[in-house]
């Protein structure tokens, strides 16, 4: 794949048609915090379809494994396809945060309790949360275990008859204080002899409103402020064993630790779309303003230094979309991207979104420093890339685990 089809600029076109009517009206209420993303992201879903077609996969899906055959697990509508990249990186361009709070729930918490619940516990969550009626969200991280993830876990569990107590706390959660779902990582508390770093992570569901499960407010944030990020804190939350995911401590697939691994190579190959849509949006921008914007007489697009800048984006532009385009093809020819290749992609791109809205708030000179215009914005979006999804020195760290293990 080297270009986007004539389908996916249809839909493109599509995407952005909706962005400029339903979207960008509502950016500074998004941007505040005052307006949650959910009800435009359900507007969208049943604009384009994606709601209907997102639950009769899931039919399909849940009557094939009721009947014992296989097939592809369906469900919901994928972000690793072409039309689902052009998805991602048109809304990023304008309204990082409301991928992110997407992401979350129809990927990670979607895609957990698809590839690990048993099959009535798909059938509990599913239908809700893949039309996007019901939010999820996705809780590992903790105030001291970011990129220690599983090591610093200090939010456990144990046993109380065939029942599980949880206590603990989680922060950095995207969709934390809205969630009606929330998929929760935490570890074995027993008397096994193991050190408390190397023992047994089980992954629950809860629902909100259990006893002594409390959902933070949102937290004020640098940037991707309209994605809801906040604490959740579990104060003796009993636990059924309808809630462990796949009911059983030991199952086939492997633990949490095995479950939580699938999903970051997937956030992070996710990472180069939204890197994608910025960049786009940045080169965008600053081309229209360099034809504008005259200085001495003269457009600054004919200045040198200004030309090297456009220059630079573009090379970004391409380098980051070749990736995502090599990351379809994979996917659709059912090719699996390592963690290793997902944290390089990660890195890369979400340097280069980076260095390509700094750039283009410098092109802008002191407009870009105002809020009034849109790099400023983006500039702070996209610095979260570097971050989220496990921030860019631990990928250095798993890329080259991939390189010294082979």
């Amino acid at each position: 794949m080297y270009q986007w089809s004539d389908e996916d600029l249809m839909f493109r076109d599509a995407v952005r048609g909706f962005i400029e009517k339903e979207l960008k009206p509502h950016v500074d209420q998004l941007e505040s915090g005052a307006l949650p993303p959910f009800d435009i992201i359900r507007k969208m879903y049943a604009t384009f379809g994606l709601d209907e077609m997102a639950k009769e996969g899931l039919d399909k899906a849940l009557a094939r494994e009721e009947a014992g055959t296989t097939g592809k697990p369906g469900g919901g509508f994928s972000g690793s396809g072409s039309m689902g990249v052009i998805l991602n990186s048109e809304l990023a361009g304008v309204s990082l945060g409301l991928v992110a709070s997407m992401g979350v729930s129809l990927g990670l918490t979607v895609g957990t309790i698809r590839s690990r619940g048993t099959l009535a516990q798909k059938k509990r969550w599913l239908p809700e949360l893949v039309t996007m009626e019901k939010v999820g969200a996705w809780a590992i991280t903790e105030p001291d275990s970011g990129s220690d993830a599983f090591g610093g876990m200090k939010s456990y569990v144990r046993r109380d008859g065939a029942d599980y107590i949880l206590n603990g706390r989680k922060t950095f959660i995207t969709n934390g204080p809205y969630a009606d779902v929330t998929v929760v990582y935490a570890k074995l508390d027993e008397e096994d002899g193991l050190d408390r770093r190397d023992r047994k992570v089980l992954t629950f569901v809860l629902d909100k409103g259990m006893p002594g499960f409390v959902q933070s407010p949102a937290f004020k944030k640098m940037g991707m402020n309209s994605s809801p990020t906040g604490e959740l804190f579990f104060d003796n939350v009993r636990i059924t064993p309808d809630r462990l995911l796949g009911e059983t401590e030991n199952p086939a697939k492997g633990d949490g630790k095995d479950s939580a691994k699938e999903s970051f190579a997937a956030e992070r190959i996710g990472i180069a779309s939204l890197a994608l849509g910025i960049i786009n949006e940045c080169h965008r921008l600053c081309v229209d303003y360099a034809k504008s914007r005259k200085l001495w007489g003269k457009e600054i697009a004919q200045f040198q230094l200004i030309q090297l800048k456009l220059a630079e984006m573009e090379i970004a532009r391409i380098n980051v979309q070749n990736m995502v385009f090599n990351a379809i093809e994979r996917t659709a020819a059912g090719q699996k991207v390592s963690l290793a290749e997902a944290s390089a992609m990660k890195l890369y791109s979400s340097r280069a979104a980076t260095e390509v809205a700094m750039e283009a708030v410098q092109l802008f000179g002191g407009n870009g420093y105002m809020a009034e215009y849109k790099v400023e914005q983006l500039a702070r979006d996209a610095k979260s890339l570097m971050i989220y999804a496990g921030s860019n020195e631990i990928q250095v760290t798993h890329i080259a685990k991939g390189l010294l293990s082979r």
